[in-house]
């Protein structure tokens, strides 16, 4: 596996699981150091990467980010009912240039890739996040890729690519991979209403941090779907990651943001997970090491069911509409819901397969009272366009 740019894991962290009780994450994760090399992979499910470029940042960053100290914030949390087997594999320093780091990045995550091991990375800055949907090139035709943040991150069209505007080079830059991409808790504040427009002219999904601070188990069916999920820690309430100036008061609660990062874990698809924008203080540290403790909750207990094949473990319910018939269907095993849209279908699909979208039950009580949610006409329009 390529993995020789990487630096091994600081010593003060591995002094620090030397103290921790059998019970703690850190006495059972395989850790790249000095002393012992790379880990054996064989059997890694999830590999924990620190980056810590940020020259790219759209506000500069004061100091590099310290990883370790996010690294012992998780390490001393306790394991829970988990089969999963982690790997810490280190860090990727500053290349000579920002592409230099790209490349690693890159490479790096593409390595993991093939070998189904899902990589959560630690990034000082969210344009890291580019590199990393590069690792899918060669290995997925299209990618769907949510964004857990305040802003869209199109920046301007002349904008070189930053924490801000790295979004516009995963759409246009070839080849262009993305399927689709869906913001989850968008401040309408942050975000000019060009970046709103050019949202809704290329079909994407968007849900404000209020529709989700209303009902967190919104971002559930988003995420299930999702290959790739980037999440700026920017998009939390400031009072929650120790009042940092770069926060904002208004966002997501450490509760909300726990709940968020376990759902994107139970998504059987995602297989890269990246945290970002992140603050070196205490209470940032602790709240990072709790979101990773939730993706890797969920991740263990994923669960992968599709109810065109596996008809004994789902119920079936028929709801009549204006022009058709939907059909939708609920999981015994997950209690999670989808529905068919058979006119999602292209013009040019080769089978009579219909179109399955991930969904709540509250849709399907909308459903029953003909009303049709906006991001299921979105997913229409796409298929035709």
């Amino acid at each position: 596996m390529e993995l020789d740019f990487l630096v091994p894991v600081d010593d003060r962290v591995l002094a620090h699981c030397e103290l921790l009780p059998q019970q703690a994450i850190g006495k059972h994760v395989k850790i790249h150091s000095r002393q012992e090399g790379m880990p054996q992979m064989h059997g890694v499910a999830l590999a924990i990467l620190g980056v810590k470029e940020s020259r790219n940042a759209f506000e500069k960053k004061p100091e590099k980010l310290d990883v370790s100290a996010i690294r012992i914030q998780l390490y001393k949390l306790l394991l829970g009912n988990w089969n999963t087997s982690l790997a810490d594999i280190g860090d990727i320093e500053e290349g000579a240039t920002v592409e230099d780091t790209y490349f690693v990045v890159k490479s790096t995550v593409a390595a993991l890739l093939k070998e189904d091991i899902v990589p959560i990375i630690l990034g000082a800055t969210q344009d890291i996040t580019y590199p990393a949907y590069r690792a899918f090139d060669d290995l997925k035709s299209l990618v769907n890729l949510v964004s857990i943040d305040s802003r869209f991150d199109f920046g301007m069209d002349d904008e070189l690519i930053s924490s801000h505007s790295y979004m516009s080079k995963i759409i246009t830059d070839k080849p262009n991979n993305l399927y689709n991409f869906s913001n989850i808790g968008y401040q309408s504040y942050f975000n000019a209403q060009e970046e709103m427009d050019l949202m809704e002219r290329l079909f994407f999904d968007a849900y404000r941090l209020g529709e989700l601070g209303n009902d967190i188990t919104l971002a559930e069916p988003v995420l299930r779907n999702a290959h790739m999920v980037s999440l700026d820690a920017r998009a939390v309430r400031a009072s929650e990651m120790g009042y940092s100036d770069s926060f904002s008061p208004n966002g997501f609660t450490g509760r909300e943001i726990c709940a968020i990062a376990r759902y994107a874990g139970f998504g059987d698809k995602v297989s890269v997970f990246g945290i970002y924008e992140m603050e070196n203080a205490n209470q940032s540290s602790q709240l990072i090491a709790q979101i990773i403790w939730y993706f890797i909750e969920g991740f263990n207990f994923r669960i992968t069911e599709s109810p065109l094949e596996e008809l004994d473990n789902f119920t079936k319910y028929n709801v009549p509409c204006d022009t058709e018939q939907l059909t939708f269907h609920k999981s015994s095993l997950t209690n999670r819901w989808w529905v068919e849209v058979p006119s999602i279908l292209t013009p040019h699909t080769k089978t009579n397969s219909v179109a399955l979208l991930p969904c709540t039950k509250t849709d399907y009580l909308q459903a029953c009272d003909q009303i049709i949610p906006e991001r299921w006409l979105k997913a229409y329009k796409k298929g035709f366009n």
